[in-house]
């Protein structure tokens, strides 16, 4: 039997996962979950939230399953720390950024597929009324180095300062104090460039995508941009059959509210890459469909991109989307080898989207709170139950 890293984390996490493993329990799945610790928890009172023991279950055990996590800016991090730990030198660090840092999950695999009948998807005015495009994008996301890297400062040391002092281009800064700056930088390496898109233009490949775009902005970004296009031109002439565009991201955010349908696989950096596939799954129904997969070379982590939205954790009956750690979960059986249930599974959320009977607050279009029942929003447990009694369907 599998043993598979179960971590709820924060918030919502630790109430769509259970309902995840109900839909793979149902689809036939055998695998014994074993919790691992993460979240905000255990930064506030071990100063680490992502525990060594956690580290060792996926050394271990070689997949997770993850549900959500807080992640709070420098100060409210420090301040909410324990006293018992504060002024002992920890910094906190977004777990899942050391996560797939620790694991090199350098590959990040982010879905974006519109559901027929989905009330949420995205609409196009026509001289003839509305058109609906149907989305079938799927980012990949370089996970472990760019902006997200992790190597930054605030007021760095002489040894850095000197360093940044050597580029001309810091000659408009020359009367700034270090204690006045703050740094960070963008670092991208031809190694994990060229394995990002070799695994782009090899999905394409399996799946018939037609193009492969690089969204970047190597008109500033020279270097590191400049890089990734590089690459992917030399990737390229592997695939002949398959076209390589590249876009810069902020126009990118225009042309996806034009003609997303055209868009098959996107390739970007890390920062780049979470603001473009968050933009693509809101032309899907937003992040409560929006899975994902972080994939390194011995060990993979599946999450969905939303956050832990604790404002809902204490909700009673629970109002919230669990479809994205769904597909995640799909996302890992695919990985696994389990395409059979995989498929089974993706087939019966369709059905529940399309035939419409059951809808969370979200697709319905609601604000969220516990009156949304009375507006037809149906329970979390109740669309997981649907779902459940769609794939053991005979029909």
């Amino acid at each position: 039997m599998r043993k598979i890293v179960a971590m709820p984390g924060d918030g919502i996490g630790k109430t769509v996962l259970p309902e995840a493993i109900r839909v793979l329990d149902a689809a036939g799945f055998e695998a014994e979950y074993i919790h691992g610790d993460i979240g905000w928890d255990f930064w506030i009172n071990e100063g680490n939230a992502l525990p060594e023991r956690t580290i060792k279950l996926l050394e271990e055990h070689k997949v997770g399953l993850f549900g959500a996590i807080t992640s709070k800016p420098k100060k409210e991090a420090d301040d909410e720390l324990s006293d018992k730990l504060k002024g002992k030198g920890y910094v906190y660090f977004s777990p899942i950024v050391a996560m797939r840092q620790h694991f090199n999950l350098d590959l990040c695999i982010r879905p974006c597929k519109s559901f027929k009948g989905n009330p949420l998807n995205f609409i196009i005015r026509t001289n003839n009324g509305f058109t609906e495009p149907m989305v079938n994008t799927v980012i990949f996301r370089q996970n472990t180095e760019g902006m997200y890297g992790g190597v930054e400062w605030t007021n760095p040391p002489k040894m850095v300062r000197d360093a940044l002092d050597s580029h001309p281009k810091m000659k408009i800064f020359k009367n700034v104090k270090s204690e006045d700056m703050a740094v960070s930088t963008r670092i991208v390496t031809r190694y994990a460039t060229e394995r990002i898109m070799n695994a782009a233009f090899e999905y394409a490949d399996k799946f018939g995508y037609k193009n492969v775009t690089v969204c970047e902005k190597p008109n500033v970004l020279r270097e590191t941009s400049g890089m990734m296009i590089s690459v992917a031109k030399e990737v390229a002439k592997k695939y002949p059959h398959i076209q390589l565009w590249d876009t810069n991201i902020d126009a990118q955010m225009m042309w996806l509210t034009k003609n997303p349908e055209i868009y098959g696989v996107i390739v970007a950096e890390n920062m780049f890459g979470d603001i473009v596939s968050d933009a693509f799954a809101g032309l899907v129904g937003g992040l409560g469909f929006a899975c994902s997969a972080n994939i390194g070379e011995n060990c993979a982590v599946f999450e969905p991109t939303h956050g832990s939205a604790p404002k809902y954790q204490e909700l009673n009956p629970s109002i919230v989307n669990p479809i994205a750690m769904i597909l995640s979960a799909c996302m890992m059986l695919d990985y696994l080898g389990e395409k059979e249930k995989s498929d089974k599974i993706r087939n019966a959320v369709t059905k529940v989207i399309e035939e419409g009977k059951v809808k969370t607050y979200d697709m319905l279009k609601l604000k969220g709170g516990p009156d949304v029942f009375s507006k037809g929003a149906c329970t979390t447990q109740q669309i997981t139950d649907e779902i459940i009694s769609k794939i053991k369907s005979k029909v």
